[in-house]
């Protein structure tokens, strides 16, 4: 079930404030003292101020450190893939990871940081408010929808965060890791492009 944002829609030049302060408060954030302490610099997000789709990732990894964005590296080149091949430019949506910072060693990050970077990304997309959003893999899914269902028990159909539909699908780097599961990915995108009004490419 759907439910209200807690704010009303902000004009793009409030918009776009709120995102600079909450993205000082991301650099200036010290909670994951085994992170900060490893980090080159936070990665926040990149997009339109009115995205109609936000999607969101697990965390850095070492291209996104360097560059300070977020689906840079490999998984980020597969993801252009998948954008295109859906009709969508990156241009078009916002991208964004649940946490702001990579783990050491690209680790899985646990519950704890999770938690310490809730505020950030559940402000964001406050701010943002999105129709839809797309998590890619458990670790964004498990954040937005606060579940810890697998992702092969979660794809396949729309679930709700505030007032947007979410779809949960596999992350491109696992996509890179196991190629058989890319056709699973794709039939979740196909359902978001229908939900979008486009119209599937026949393949």
């Amino acid at each position: 079930m759907l439910t209200p944002w807690e704010s009303a829609p902000l004009a793009d030049n409030a918009r776009s404030e709120a995102l600079k302060e909450l993205n000082e408060e991301v650099k200036a954030c010290r909670k994951c003292t085994d992170i900060v302490c490893r980090r080159i610099q936070t990665v926040f997000g990149i997009g339109p101020l009115r995205p109609r789709l936000v999607m969101v990732g697990e965390a850095p990894g070492a291209d996104e450190d360097r560059a300070g964005e977020p689906f840079v590296g490999a998984a980020g080149q597969l993801l252009d893939k998948i954008l295109v091949a859906s009709g969508l430019a990156r241009e078009q949506v916002y991208i964004m990871n649940t946490l702001k910072c990579r783990p050491p060693g690209n680790r899985t990050p646990v519950d704890t940081e999770i938690d310490n970077c809730r505020p950030f990304f559940e402000r964001q997309l406050e701010v943002l408010q999105p129709e839809y959003i797309i998590c890619w893999g458990s670790i964004a899914a498990r954040a937005i929808l606060r579940c810890t269902d697998s992702v092969g028990r979660l794809r396949g159909r729309f679930h709700s965060y505030k007032n947007a539909k979410v779809m949960v699908t596999y992350h491109p780097s696992y996509l890179l890791r196991t190629p058989e599961a890319k056709h699973q990915t794709w039939d979740d995108m196909k359902m978001l492009m229908r939900e979008l009004g486009i119209t599937p490419p026949p393949r």
